[in-house]
């Protein structure tokens, strides 16, 4: 049994458990905290969203197996690609997608009536264009004011077309480019100025936020600061709902599909899954979920030693510091340590583009570690430097 299943799933089995772990956790916490969205729309069959998720699920995963078959190396050329397709879809989405909570962020693909969040895209883009150009640029002769501005130019076109509708999506893909520049060895001095505009601009954003009267996402980001700021006076409700569910958890419990708070608490199977765990399964079960995604990481940290090439050292670091980032962000607002984001926690919380796509950068991430274990990956002399450049 254990042979046939190496057989087939190659790549980092601790990767594959976790990815299995999380899958588990989700399907069980949606199918809990969809009973009331069942009520509403489904006239009380709370069967629909169990099978819905899980046919999501059950697809990503097939998504996971066929991407990580995919030579690595292929994904290096295909972000350039990847990203040029990224700034027209963006540019529609703001133009003539869907209108969600005075934001658009989704885009609706005529003829099949499917609706995509069209910055899942360009988050993956992004990250794989970023890694790519790191790993062209490692020599010190390359390493100059040009090649940083040929980097920093689409990080700032991609998170600007974000930002308007998703302001913490924008700045949390800029945060994880961020990083991954920093571990890519670019010259500190720019990443200190760039960084430096960057922090004065989102605080002078913050400012015109909090003293205008200005509607739409405006507001909503206004709402949400002073909401996080004004503990005694601001409107709480999520969160206090959110700290009750935690508080109902206690340290050690297992009561699955028992959970009161989902009756009480806006979008328990996304944005607020996390209270929804803990208040099911305890602080122990929302710890078991913050390791899973803390011992990805490390895997991460574990393939970029082992890895003899660049580009897949910094797409394997670049996807999963995006994916941590983003599950710490989820559960820092569960326990309102962060103010309200609406960020998803990657692979546990309902959705459609977001699980698929998290499926494609696990895959990616399985595909680099089961390239760096092929008989002969430790000892190849090809500089992939050049190798890149002759494609």
């Amino acid at each position: 049994m254990i042979a046939t299943i190496k057989k087939y799933l190659k790549g980092d089995p601790v990767i594959w458990a976790v990815l299995i772990a999380l899958t588990i956790f989700s399907v069980l916490a949606v199918y809990s905290s969809t009973g009331m969205l069942a009520w509403r729309y489904q006239g009380g069959n709370t069967s629909y969203y169990f099978i819905k998720h899980t046919t999501v699920v059950l697809v990503g995963l097939l998504i996971v197996f066929l991407i990580h078959l995919v030579p690595y190396k292929f994904f290096s050329r295909f972000s350039q690609i990847l990203l040029l397709i990224s700034v027209p879809i963006l540019i529609l989405t703001l133009a003539f997608g869907a209108n969600i909570n005075e934001a658009t962020r989704s885009l609706k693909i005529p003829g099949i009536g499917i609706t995509i969040q069209t910055f899942d895209i360009a988050k993956l883009a992004l990250i794989m264009y970023i890694a790519r150009m790191l790993s062209l640029n490692q020599d010190e002769k390359n390493s100059n004011f040009s090649s940083f501005l040929w980097m920093i130019g689409p990080i700032v076109l991609i998170c600007g077309l974000i930002m308007p509708a998703n302001l913490s999506t924008a700045m949390m893909l800029f945060a994880a480019c961020y990083v991954l520049m920093f571990i890519g060895r670019v010259k500190i001095k720019y990443l200190a100025t760039f960084g430096a505009l960057v922090i004065s601009g989102v605080a002078l954003l913050i400012i015109i936020a909090l003293n205008s009267n200005w509607e739409g996402r405006w507001e909503t980001w206004r709402n949400r600061i002073e909401s996080f700021t004004d503990k005694e006076n601001g409107d709480n409700y999520q969160v206090n709902q959110s700290k009750i569910a935690i508080v109902s958890g206690g340290i050690v419990k297992l009561r699955p599909g028992k959970s009161i708070q989902r009756n009480y608490l806006p979008h328990p199977y996304s944005d607020f899954i996390y209270a929804i765990i803990i208040e099911e399964y305890g602080l122990l079960g929302g710890v078991v979920v913050m390791f899973l995604y803390l011992y990805l990481l490390f895997r991460a940290g574990v393939i970029v030693r082992k890895s003899t090439r660049t580009f897949p050292a910094f797409l394997a670091m670049g996807i999963t510091v995006l994916i941590v980032m983003q599950a710490m962000i989820n559960m820092a607002v569960a326990v309102n340590i962060f103010p309200v984001t609406g960020q998803p926690l990657p692979m546990i919380s309902m959705g459609g583009t977001s699980v698929l796509f998290t499926c494609v950068s696990l895959g990616m991430l399985l595909s680099v570690s089961r390239g760096i274990d092929q008989p002969g990956e430790s000892t190849e002399k090809v500089n992939e430097e050049e190798q890149q450049n002759n494609n």
